[in-house]
């Protein structure tokens, strides 16, 4: 996940100025219509800002999905064209944007964050809605396939969505956000058993890095979350006109979900901040070892130093150089200290 954009970009700019602040992205923006009812479905897979425009103008309920949120100029004319306003606009094309919820006269505005398990990882992508009346404007990043089950069932009829209004669309989408950070939990669990594993075996500097990752990982989806669980709540509180209240027992859905996987979350933080205690145990138990072994050492030198500190002064009378057998004798005390000490460590269990 990348925590650091190009916000600034927007230094010194009025309110409103449309800033692309995200990753550079070269494929062109894709719009795609989906209008439907109970009675059928009509779909546009490459449509123009115009088509969006005159389907405004039905009774059934519209998905217009705008794929790429990169220029400016095509945000701006989908916003002109359906009267949003210019902080609105800002907002989307801004993917730092936190997940938050705005009730206009004409619209509400949702943006949030869908997590993903990609090849690299956790990834993250912005999701901003705009719902009315007998429409929902959807606007992701990139083109993927993140909603296509949910193309699927209003194609088959599935479910209550063909009998249903543009509230049921919006709280579907919102479902299936919710619904991604199930496979990012799985994901971190493993991550975290992983992790619970190699600190016993191996607390290297390198599993400290990947400890640290992990957790600022944790943290950042748990802000995420928690955002996202008060953006549900404000639609389940709002008592707006395109919020009815029979989409209000499935928003009470999202939102228990959304609960349970934040707090999730905070088990995994709790169980990531007990891993790195361990870490730093083992690391200090090792370095423990290692000084014990020196100390040892040095005890074991002290005796050494003092007799040969003795015998290597220069004093003319020292009985012991005159007599022959001073050098072995001197050696047998030696390691006669020696092993009366490492005797001593063993029985006292410093070895």
């Amino acid at each position: 996940m990348v925590f650091s954009r190009r916000s600034s970009h927007k230094l010194g700019l009025s309110p409103g100025s449309l800033v692309y602040i995200g990753e550079p992205k070269e494929a062109p923006v894709h719009i795609s219509i989906m209008d439907y009812d109970e009675t059928g479905i009509r779909e546009l897979p490459d449509a123009a800002v115009e088509d969006a425009c005159r389907f405004m103008q039905t009774d059934s309920v519209t998905w217009i999905s705008v794929a790429g949120i990169h220029d400016p100029r095509i945000i701006s004319s989908i916003g002109d064209a359906f009267q949003l306003h210019p902080l609105i606009q800002e907002d989307i094309v801004n993917t730092e944007q936190r997940p938050k919820l705005e009730d206009h006269d004409d619209y509400l505005f949702i943006a949030a964050k869908m997590a993903t398990i990609a090849a690299g990882g956790i990834t993250e992508e912005q999701i901003s809605m705009v719902v009315g009346n007998r429409y929902v404007i959807c606007f992701q990043e990139t083109a993927g396939e993140l909603f296509d089950p949910l193309r699927e069932r209003i194609r088959k009829s599935k479910g209550r969505l063909r009998n249903s209004g543009a509230d049921y669309l919006a709280y579907a989408l919102l479902d299936m956000v919710v619904d991604h950070y199930y496979g990012v939990l799985e994901e971190l669990g493993e991550v975290v058993e992983d992790l619970q594993e190699r600190v016993i075996t191996e607390p290297t500097a390198e599993l400290l890095s990947d400890i640290q990752n992990c957790r600022h990982q944790t943290v950042h989806l748990r802000k995420i979350l928690w955002s996202l669980r008060d953006v549900v709540n404000g639609l389940l509180k709002s008592g707006s006109e395109f919020v009815s209240e029979g989409v209000g027992i499935y928003l009470r859905d999202v939102h228990d979900h959304s609960l349970q996987v934040a707090e999730s979350l905070e088990t995994y933080r709790d169980l990531l901040a007990g891993i790195f205690d361990i870490y730093l145990s083992r690391v200090s138990h090792k370095m423990n070892q290692v000084m014990k072994v020196l100390t040892i050492i040095a005890t074991l030198f002290i005796p050494m130093t003092f007799l040969a500190g003795i015998y290597g002064m220069n004093f003319k009378y020292m009985p012991e150089l005159e007599w022959r057998f001073a050098y072995p004798v001197f050696w047998l005390v030696v390691l006669a200290l020696c092993g009366s000490m490492m005797v001593l460590f063993k029985r006292k269990n410093w070895l």
